[in-house]
């Protein structure tokens, strides 16, 4: 169906009239970048409404852990069961989420799981305020934010597929990402503070007003939303979700820049959520930092995030992007190997972990835009949703798992050596990517159909 607002730029439709199919768009075009994207009043609302949703998530996802820390006194193990329960549904709804995604359209999906949340966050602000907001119902909270937030992530990112023009993927990417950084700046900023200044209530209101905010934002789009059949062998709109879900996982199989970043991505998942078990342990009970300060340090991803997210518009086309993505990995990831050797809560401490923190951000955000272009960029139109879906079932599938080895490991051994061990395990994700055909991407996307030898277009 050709779009409502074909008038506001040539993202929406083709100067034609003719509906507007992303995979078609040369990826050299002059014209490409950001400039057309943002005179689109449609996909300034997408922006809009993501960057409201992710600033929700972010204080969520700071707010929860704190409250239990600080609040309810968890240990570790408690500590690494919640966050494990927060992430189970990336396990458990990754790949339907696709499916459904695929043959839904994704503003309403994201409007649906933002006003979910919402409610998820209001019910544990009024049970807060009713002194029943134990671990228990904390847990619940976080499993029902959780869920909802994996079918929103596959959504928006499906959204700009089918929004934007092929060419304007890395521009559209930066800046739903640099605005996910911004979200890293206040987000866990205003968590910590609320778990250690204000009410569990307040907090948990806080967020949900966010994701209402989002939810208005969203619903503004008026672009008459083209869900693409499923390419593949089972083509119907009407067939079932479990082979729907196969034709994502064989797609992702067989195209080898796909799996490099599923392994990748599963390693650097895996190991990141050990680490931050251990992490927002080792602050506040090591470093005896407050839950402010944790929260302020933690904020220094956002803006490093941000200058991550600008500089993907631009390195990946100038030094190739196997190179970017490679030597990006293990400067971000190596970041976090300086924050066992810290003692103290002094300002010299204060000043590494900030650094780390913002270096961690810059380079782990130059890494996410990249992968999700080249992602974006082989996956047919109608196989986007699970392609990410996929990717997310598989790369965070095991996060889960390394909540609770970082609060085993916190457990058995002291902090200090817990957290070595685990931000070391991080570097396994770059090695993954160097010894592939990703790393030998050159200064252009590769092009969707087969492309798994890492000699397509993209190539050196």
């Amino acid at each position: 169906m050709p779009s409502t607002s074909s008038g506001e730029s040539a993202t929406a439709s083709t100067a034609a009239g003719t509906p507007y199919d992303p995979a078609t768009s040369s990826p050299n075009d002059p014209d490409s970048g950001s400039p057309g994207l943002w005179r689109d009043r449609d996909f300034r609302r997408l922006w809009a409404g993501q960057a409201v949703s992710q600033f929700g998530e972010h204080s969520a996802l700071m707010l929860l852990p704190l409250i239990a820390v600080l609040t309810l006194h968890a240990d570790p193990g408690q500590l690494g069961l919640l966050r494990a329960v927060g992430q189970a549904p990336i396990l458990v709804f990754s790949l339907v989420a696709g499916a459904w995604v695929d043959r839904w359209r994704t503003r309403t999906v994201m409007v649906v799981t933002d006003a979910g949340r919402a409610l998820a966050l209001g019910a544990a602000a009024t049970a807060g305020l009713l002194g029943i907001l134990g671990l228990p119902a904390l847990a619940v909270v976080a499993f029902v934010v959780g869920a909802l937030s994996v079918f929103f992530d596959v959504a928006y990112q499906t959204a700009l597929a089918r929004l934007v023009r092929r060419d304007q993927l890395v521009w559209g990417n930066s800046a739903l990402e640099g605005s996910r950084s911004a979200a890293q700046i206040g987000g866990p900023a205003l968590g910590g503070a609320l778990a250690s200044m204000s009410s569990a209530p307040a907090g948990a209101a806080t967020s949900a007003v966010f994701f209402a905010l989002s939810c208005l934002s969203i619903r503004r789009i008026r672009h008459r939303e083209h869900v693409p059949q499923s390419t593949g062998e089972h083509t119907g709109a009407r067939s079932p979700v479990w082979r729907r879900i196969r034709e994502g996982l064989r797609f992702v199989a067989a195209d080898t820049f796909l799996r490099t970043v599923c392994l990748a991505s599963a390693a650097f998942q895996f190991w990141l959520s050990a680490t931050m078990t251990g992490y927002l342990l080792f602050l506040p009970r090591v470093l005896h930092l407050s839950g402010t300060a944790v929260g302020l340090t933690l904020a220094a991803v956002g803006p490093g995030a941000l200058v991550g997210a600008l500089l993907a518009a631009r390195l990946p086309r100038r030094f190739g992007y196997g190179v970017v993505l490679v030597a990006a990995a293990v400067i971000g990831d190596g970041a976090f190997l300086a924050v066992p050797a810290l003692h103290g809560a002094s300002a010299a401490t204060v000043a590494v972990l900030l650094a780390a923190n913002f270096v961690f951000g810059a380079f782990g955000q130059l890494v996410n835009v990249t992968v999700m272009a080249v992602r974006q960029a082989v996956t047919p139109a109608g196989l986007q949703g699970r392609a990410a879906a996929t990717i997310t079932f598989v790369g965070m599938g095991l996060t889960p798992l390394g909540s609770l080895l970082g609060g085993f490991l916190a457990e058995r051994w002291d902090l200090r050596t817990a957290l070595l061990v685990t931000a070391a395990g991080m570097l396994l994700s770059p090695a993954l990517m160097a010894v592939s055909p990703l790393a030998r991407l050159g200064r252009t996307l590769p092009e969707p159909g087969p492309s798994s030898d890492g000699r397509g277009p993209g190539g050196q």
